[in-house]
């Protein structure tokens, strides 16, 4: 399975033209349903695919994380995805996937890997509503196979704040305030667990908040704030005065929003942060390529909370 994961030059260029690859997975057999469903997770976010260890059980833990595993010594907490979501299957997991986000590792119990699949994100779609109801939120973007199947993206990020249970509270709290409710932010991003802690970093530190669920949108938006700044005369930065991004979101993502607001004219002086959960060098680097003015990573509302002052000002 290590062949799955080589080439990652390659997929962090892809990146920049719109595209990904997303690593094919299912659950088993859903034995209500008596179906096999394929969810995606962006080959980015995977370290490696194994069969699964000894698992260490731990008292007290959620009934969806199964115990601990050792990984050249660190240990890493295993969620078997199927009980989280709540797929009751006709067979126990066999294969895990070890993920990282923001440097932290976790494994992710899964029924088969299926393959790595090349798709540009504007074949990726907002899910419905209808799906977003049943799957309480779960999947940030779904898109039809060749083969006739559905696959869906996970939101990662809402399994991992579902599960840890961590109390986050006094990390808004802490945050000093810059009092500027004259500014006012554009975020872009397809989590929702995302959205709301960039939402209490805003409110923390005093400043306006404009927000998208995607890369599409947040241009078509910004796109309607431009051509409003332009019937009154005036500059797009004084309507908005700092853009922030997700990288991953379903049919734009955040390398071509940059791009779009950078190569515009009227947005000229308007910072981009990019804002992801894709901590390596290569997405930086990928970043900074496409013109953005600072990466700051997910889930760090003191270091977003320093950016963010710092740029308005």
């Amino acid at each position: 399975m290590s062949e799955l994961l080589k080439r990652i030059d390659a997929r962090t260029k892809l990146a920049g033209a719109n595209k990904l690859e997303i690593l094919l997975f299912t659950l088993g057999v859903d034995q209500n349903t008596g179906r096999k469903e394929t969810f995606g997770i962006n080959v980015f976010k995977v370290r490696e695919v194994m069969r699964i260890p000894e698992i260490t059980r731990a008292p007290e833990m959620p009934s969806a994380v199964e115990g601990m595993v050792s990984l050249r010594g660190a240990l890493v907490p295993v969620i078997d995805l199927a009980k989280y979501i709540g797929v009751m299957t006709d067979a126990p997991p066999a294969i895990m996937i070890v993920t990282e986000y923001n440097g932290q590792t976790q494994g992710f119990l899964v029924g088969e890997v299926d393959t790595i699949l090349r798709i540009d994100w504007s074949e990726m779609r907002v899910p419905p509503a209808m799906l977003t109801a049943q799957m309480g939120g779960l999947v940030t973007a779904v898109s039809e196979l060749r083969d006739g199947r559905l696959v869906m993206m996970l939101d990662v990020e809402k399994i991992l704040s579902d599960t840890t249970h961590y109390d986050d509270s006094h990390l808004f709290q802490a945050l000093a305030p810059i009092n500027k409710p004259d500014r006012t932010v554009f975020y872009a991003d397809d989590s929702s667990v995302a959205r709301n802690q960039i939402e209490r970093t805003l409110e923390a530190i005093g400043v306006k908040g404009l927000s998208a669920i995607n890369g599409k949108q947040a241009w078509e938006e910004l796109q309607k704030i431009a051509a409003q700044a332009d019937l009154a005369g005036r500059p797009v930065i004084d309507y908005v005065q700092l853009v922030l991004t997700d990288v991953e979101m379903p049919e734009m993502d955040g390398y071509v929003l940059t791009k779009n607001i950078k190569s515009d004219p009227r947005f000229k002086g308007i910072p981009v942060i990019m804002h992801s959960s894709l901590s390596s060098e290569a997405n930086k680097n990928l970043g900074i390529s496409v013109g953005v003015d600072e990466y700051v990573p997910k889930f760090e509302p003191h270091r977003l909370a320093e950016v963010l002052g710092r740029m308005l000002k």
